[in-house]
């Protein structure tokens, strides 16, 4: 299977949480939205990681990143009606239009996403 990874995937496999074997065993053929990856950088760097230690930690990963651009950017933002009454952020939408794109599907371990990935036209892999 390839798939979209979320931010919460990808802390998964990092910190070793339930499902880190899940998103293990399926890194090399996935793909993370660059807007996700700020998320996973934003976490450690709020917690006082260094940019060398972030980028140490991540630039080994082989998963694909892709860049944010304006097809995607339009695509997350015609999310907003649909997933707003659910709570899904900027980031979450990133990674459902990626994978909308993509005709993957996305990973997670948010089970809101559960709510609303049918009708964004998403398949969706939760971790726990």
């Amino acid at each position: 299977m390839s798939c979209v990874l979320d931010a919460s995937a990808l802390l998964a496999l990092v910190r070793g949480e339930p499902g880190a074997d899940r998103v293990g065993a399926e890194l090399a053929s996935a793909a993370m939205s660059t807007v996700n990856v700020a998320e996973v950088v934003g976490h450690y760097a709020r917690r006082g990681a260094s940019a060398a230690d972030i980028a140490a930690m991540l630039d080994p990963l082989p998963f694909e990143r892709v860049d944010f651009d304006g097809d995607l950017a339009l695509a997350c933002g015609l999310m907003l009606p649909l997933t707003s009454p659910v709570g899904l952020s900027l980031g979450d939408r990133a990674c459902l239009a990626l994978a909308k794109r993509l005709g993957w599907t996305a990973m997670t371990a948010d089970r809101a996403w559960a709510r609303v990935a049918s009708d964004v036209g998403v398949a969706l892999e939760l971790l726990r």
